[in-house]
């Protein structure tokens, strides 16, 4: 007679994500694998999972891992930096300078179709700071300013970009290839516009929802990456060399209204305050995996001093036509 495996007791403390400590022997892949459907039932229920004891010390063993608790993993497309591969569907985390945070965002919020489920392993943990932290993003929707959140839910936003070879993510990293042919038919296929520029760059603006419903709970999330890929997030010298160098149209990234206005510094610091306010934070240690539903958490990688080698894989693609978005999926 079968028996259902159990799961070690999830620790919930005040201002942590939820921690497991498993008890490991051996086959990490295979207690993955045994533990799947509990691990991933504990993230439904709480939006995200740290997992500590795993010893996750190289990228095949965390492949094989993130392969068993995924349904499927998906390649990272308009990726706003770029990352390294280390297997197909196993990344390095996004390359950002170590003394600059990643604000709060959802894994491409701005694509047609997005991981719902996001899984990172700690194979070296930083001497100081650079965790994974997570907010809840139907508690983060529900604490901003009405007028704020109705006009994003009613309107969407714009995201604009210019790939070079510069800075930022270049064309062949952010679309898997150099050929305008293809990156064109890529983003007809997916609601971008796009024009090449004379000195060989490529602009694109595409106009997503900013609030969606959970393909599986149906609670309105808000879900996008308005104030993390906003110039005002930039570090002030950052952007202000970026704007001498590219000019303010030619900013690697920036994020409006979805009619277009310019969205104002005090909403940016409104929404990232809103964020650090149900922001939940636990400090990696090397071996350990995070398990987050990208559809109902936002996830930030914060400021870290000393090495810090974290794999990320993109899994269970879902569309954002599953979401029920409040703002019509169409070119900008």
């Amino acid at each position: 007679m079968s028996t259902t495996p159990t799961l070690p007791e999830v620790v919930l403390s005040p201002g942590s994500p939820p921690v497991l400590r498993a008890d490991v022997a051996g086959d990490t892949a295979g207690w993955a694998a045994v533990h799947r459907d509990a691990l991933r039932a504990v993230v439904a229920e709480h939006g995200s999972l740290l997992v500590r004891g795993l010893g996750l010390d190289d990228p095949d063993t965390t492949g094989e891992v993130f392969r068993r608790l995924a349904t499927g993993l998906m390649p990272d497309r308009e990726s706003f930096a770029p990352r390294r591969t280390y297997a197909e569907g196993v990344y390095s985390s996004t390359k950002w300078p170590p003394n600059q945070p990643m604000c709060m965002h959802h894994e491409l919020s701005y694509a047609v179709e997005f991981p719902a489920l996001m899984l990172f392993a700690c194979l070296d943990a930083p001497a100081e700071g650079g965790a994974t932290a997570v907010a809840d993003a139907p508690t983060v929707l529900d604490a901003l300013p009405a007028e704020l959140s109705e006009r994003f839910g009613r309107e969407g936003w714009l995201l604009t970009r210019t790939y070079n070879d510069e800075i930022g993510a270049s064309v062949g990293e952010a679309f898997g290839t150099e050929d305008r042919t293809a990156v064109e038919r890529y983003c007809r296929a997916r609601a971008i516009d796009f024009a090449w520029q004379g000195d060989g760059s490529l602009h694109t603006r595409q106009r997503r929802a900013a609030v969606v419903r959970h393909p599986v709970t149906g609670r309105p999330c808000w879900f996008n990456q308005i104030a993390f890929l906003n110039e005002w997030t930039m570090d002030p010298e950052v952007r202000e060399y970026l704007v001498d160098v590219y000019g303010p149209a030619g900013l690697p990234f920036n994020t409006r209204h979805g009619n277009g206005d310019p969205i104002g510094e005090d909403v940016v610091r409104e929404i990232n305050a809103v964020y650090e306010a149900h922001t939940v934070r636990e400090p990696w240690r090397s071996g350990d995996l995070m398990i987050v539903d990208n559809v109902r958490t936002a996830h930030s990688r914060e400021p870290f001093e000393g090495p810090r080698e974290v794999l990320a894989a993109l899994a269970d693609p879902v569309r954002l036509t599953d979401s029920a978005p409040t703002t019509e999926v169409r070119t900008a």
